[in-house]
């Protein structure tokens, strides 16, 4: 299995996507076939329009497409710096990595059919009972896509010897690891929502508002905890 690079190693930020891995290795490669996979079946239509009713229906499912696309694209980036700034892929990290891969292509489904619903409800068929229903696979497949990238951290962190990670990177990955769990802990709630209160499918939606809780808590402290670092160095 490929292990840490010598010499590879440069202190950086999570949030900004710092590099230590200098070549694309065969498994990122693949993921990222995957993921312009994934891509593909985002696409409002394979065929060109040939009337213009057509391209107005394709052009209406537009929005669900860019907010679905920069959804996937964020978990893209996500799961990219992760290999950025760990060198190392043993066995665990293949198999969460290819786990992640494998419900990527499964949450992708939902994931179009879910904005198709909320930009472009008209086109989209749907019992109102059925909204609980998507709601919860919805909930469910956002949650095991971010518990798998937070699984992919923390055995990160336990391999921090072995990365030869510095205070400062090992503070950034456990903040990495409290913003992805919190994150999968968001969709289960929705999850939850949609479960108990099935005539309020509305709440489980803004749960997902919730998101930016976890995002400013760990930008701040890791924010505040390089500034430090920062004096520290300079002092």
């Amino acid at each position: 299995m490929h292990e840490k690079r010598p010499g590879s190693g440069r202190q950086g930020s999570p949030a900004l996507g710092s590099t230590r891995r200098r070549d694309v290795s065969r498994l990122e490669g693949f993921s990222d076939a995957v993921f312009g996979f994934a891509i593909t079946l985002l696409v409002v239509s394979l065929v060109v329009p040939s009337t213009f009713d057509e391209l107005l229906h394709s052009l209406a499912g537009v929005p669900a497409f860019a907010v679905s696309f920069a959804l996937l694209a964020s978990i893209w980036y996500a799961q990219y710096t992760y290999f950025r700034r760990y060198d190392f892929e043993d066995v665990w990290v293949v198999v969460l990595n290819l786990v992640l891969l494998f419900v990527v292509l499964i949450y992708v489904f939902p994931l179009k059919f879910l904005y198709a619903v909320v930009f472009n409800p008209t086109a989209a068929q749907m019992r109102p009972d059925q909204a609980p229903q998507l709601f919860v696979i919805y909930g469910l497949g956002f949650a095991a896509v971010f518990t798998l990238l937070a699984l992919l951290h923390v055995h990160a962190y336990r391999s921090r010897a072995r990365l030869g990670l510095t205070h400062l990177e090992t503070y950034e990955l456990r903040a990495s690891i409290l913003l992805y769990a919190s994150t999968a802990s968001i969709g289960l709630l929705s999850a939850v929502i949609a479960l108990v209160l099935p005539n309020q499918t509305s709440v489980a939606g803004f749960a997902y508002f919730l998101l930016a809780v976890p995002s400013a808590v760990t930008g701040t402290l890791v924010g505040r905890r390089r500034r430090l670092a920062a004096r520290h160095r300079s002092a």
